[in-house]
């Protein structure tokens, strides 16, 4: 699965900012960690902020932070606000979906749709911090 240049950058920004839940974090220093334009990221932090996800603290000393529950929100939610994710379109037809052929396709299809939707449902924040955290700790030291 191949996602958008704004989803990759919401799920950086989400898993920085609920790394720190304490720390206002400057979307320059979430950028300039990721190596992602500035533009773009403020664009889906102002998205992130609508979906109450993140909050903004203007002033000196200000920045982003996660205001939603890491033990909650799942990739999905984060993913399904920036693209479609699994669900087919079923008025949509291609060439051949009327085969033997084309039906056994589209089931798998459909069938990966399902599984990704519900793999994605199942992962929190809080699950990929972990995850991040065990990486952490087993990377080798940089050189």
């Amino acid at each position: 699965m191949n996602l958008q240049m704004a989803t990759r950058h919401a799920l950086f920004a989400i898993l920085e900012l609920a790394a720190q839940p304490d720390r206002q974090v400057a979307a320059a220093e979430i950028a300039e960690k990721y190596g992602i334009s500035l533009n773009h990221l403020s664009k889906v932090l102002r998205t992130l902020g609508r979906l109450g996800l993140v909050e903004a603290v203007r002033g000196v000393g200000g920045g982003y932070r996660f205001v939603g529950n890491a033990r909650r929100v799942t990739l999905l939610d984060i993913i399904g606000a920036f693209e479609t994710v699994g669900t087919p379109a079923a008025s949509h037809r291609e060439p051949g979906d009327d085969t033997a052929e084309g039906r056994a396709l589209r089931s798998v299809m459909e069938e990966i749709d399902i599984l990704t939707r519900a793999t994605l449902s199942s992962i929190t924040v809080e699950t990929m911090l972990k995850m991040i955290r065990r990486s952490q700790w087993n990377a080798p030291p940089a050189a």
